[in-house]
């Protein structure tokens, strides 16, 4: 009787979790019959609840429907479990409560990848590659992510002891660490190339993207920086008004960033650079490819519907949708587009979706021929809706943004992609570092432009690298190998300048083999001119 009572309580909650989640999607979408479907749903959940021949969990059931319901709309309306939720929120606040250290676990051991910049960690001397064995007295050995999480993460300003193993001097070092603040950046990398040449990665679009983005290009500036390469690849978007105050700091007066239109009014905007800034004339160069989305798209699309700049890459993903946050009392979420979002010429970015499956794959199957694209002949179709930027030349709407200049990311052999897929490159180099990287550190000292051009990774290197997958069960295959050759040796010298020099090492060291990024660096002529800056 007393687990029947507690069955039914249980039914009670989740009843009004849905009948208020129901109100939530009323407030968007308003029908004759919603209040009768409404009664209908929860009608069937309680006799699902009441008379099923066994026990029934109606929390799963619920989540179960709410994901039908959201199935028979759009890609991007989605039901977000609390954890996911939580997530989500972190991601774009931009920060969490912790001790500030990247990690991987490797051989059951928490892993110090890197310590953040300005973090907890950081402070007290935490390195890359130190092991942590113990946290407040308890081994960690055999922890699993979500074990890490639990322990280093809590309230501001409580202390938590960490042991570490550091193999560079076989000893076991404790730190007392106090928890803090720490940013989750959006602007991965920000360097100089060369002595005019900036270069900015970012990789989403969150509460601090544009203060980042800001301090990266001031700092450049007082560099020397002439000109600057955008990059952003594989960045699947964020937050629509951090795109708009992206794209504002390279377009001038008050042009349109973006505009949005949806069922009710009161969801249509329409975005402007509003702002000026002295970025706003230097020759600029946008690298996208296809997973670069929404937000992605709507800087990239503004900068080539004002001919601000030139866009190189591959045609991005085509994420056309604005969605909003619809928070449920249990913590979990819904996601609803709410509108669709246009660039400053009227195209829509969005593309279609009715098949869902191949909405996902299609990207996987693009065949796009490289070569300039100035005129957007490549993807000519009769189908498509022709725009034009301010320039007059013609651009296509109805699926991502074509960039200007078309050049592959290039493809990897079989062995390479497991080589990655399995995480040999950083497991062999956290090794090797262990044994070299003070004899390497005391060579280059913090000299990333002599590590650069001088460090070689030699043959007997690479003779280590491929007997230490095959130790760890790649299979060997020589055609491959030699056909991926100059990337693997490329992404040996990234891990290793990633462990010296964090995210700057990394990207540095694997510019020199980017094709996208290569063609940039000799399209800033047509770049200036399409911007009237010559």
């Amino acid at each position: 009787m007393k687990k029947n009572k507690i069955g039914y309580t249980f039914v009670f909650v989740i009843l009004i979790i849905g009948i208020t989640l129901g109100m939530q999607i009323q407030n968007l979408f308003s029908s004759d019959n919603l209040r009768e479907n409404l009664l209908k749903f929860n009608d069937v959940l309680t006799f699902a609840s009441k008379y099923y021949y066994q026990d029934v969990d109606s929390q799963k059931m619920v989540e179960s429907a709410i994901n039908g319901m959201l199935e028979d709309l759009d890609p991007h309306s989605v039901y977000l479990p609390p954890v996911k939720q939580e997530e989500a929120e972190e991601d774009f606040r931009g920060s969490f409560v912790g001790i500030g250290i990247e990690f991987q676990i490797i051989n059951d051991t928490i892993t110090v990848v890197s310590p953040i910049t300005g973090g907890p960690s950081e402070m007290v001397g935490i390195m890359a590659g130190d092991r942590l064995v113990q946290i407040d007295g308890e081994s960690c050995i055999g922890f699993k992510n979500k074990d890490v999480f639990k322990s280093l993460r809590g309230e501001i300003n409580t202390m938590v002891k960490v042991a570490v193993f550091r193999p560079s001097n076989y000893k076991i070092i404790d730190f007392n660490i106090r928890r803090d603040k720490i940013p989750l950046y959006s602007v991965d990398a920000s360097l100089m190339y060369d002595g005019t040449t900036g270069y900015i990665s970012i990789s989403k679009f969150a509460e601090t993207t544009t203060s980042e983005l800001y301090k990266a290009l001031v700092d450049l500036t007082s560099k020397g920086m002439k000109k600057l390469v955008l990059d952003l690849r594989n960045n699947p978007g964020g937050l629509l008004g951090q795109a708009q105050q992206v794209a504002d700091l390279f377009i001038g007066g008050d042009k349109m960033i973006v505009y949005t239109e949806g069922r009710y009014d009161k969801f249509n905007e329409q975005l402007y650079a509003s702002n000026n800034y002295p970025f706003e004339n230097i020759p600029l160069i946008v690298l996208v490819n296809r997973g670069s989305a929404s937000a992605s798209e709507i800087v990239s699309g503004a900068v080539q519907d004002w001919d601000r700049g030139l866009i190189i890459g591959e045609t991005t993903f085509g994420k056309g949708l604005v969605q909003r946050v619809f928070k449920l009392p249990d913590n979990s979420a819904v996601r609803i587009t709410i509108s669709k979002y246009f660039t400053p010429s009227g195209r829509a970015i969005q593309r279609d979706y009715e098949n869902k499956e191949e909405y996902y794959s299609e990207i996987y199957h693009r065949e796009e021929k490289e070569g300039e694209n100035i005129d957007h002949t490549a993807e000519a179709d009769s189908t498509k809706p022709v725009f034009k930027t301010k320039g007059g030349r013609t651009v296509f709407g109805g699926g991502g943004i074509t960039p200007d200049v078309l050049v592959s990311s290039g493809k990897i052999s079989d062995f390479s992609i497991e080589l990655r897929r399995s995480n040999i490159f950083y497991q062999f180099i956290r090794n090797y570092m262990d044994l070299n990287g003070e004899r390497i550190k005391s060579v280059y000292l913090d000299d990333l432009y002599k590590f650069k051009n001088d460090f070689v990774v030699d043959e007997k290197l690479l003779e280590d690298f491929i007997a230490f997958a095959k130790n760890l069960g790649v299979e060997y295959k020589e055609s491959d190998y030699n056909e991926d050759k100059d990337f693997i040796s490329s992404r040996i010298k990234a891990y290793i300048a990633r462990d010296i020099w964090k995210n700057a090492g990394w990207y540095y060291v694997l510019l020199d083999d980017d094709k996208q990024f290569q063609k940039a660096m000799i399209s800033f002529g047509e770049a200036e001119s399409m911007a009237g800056l010559k």
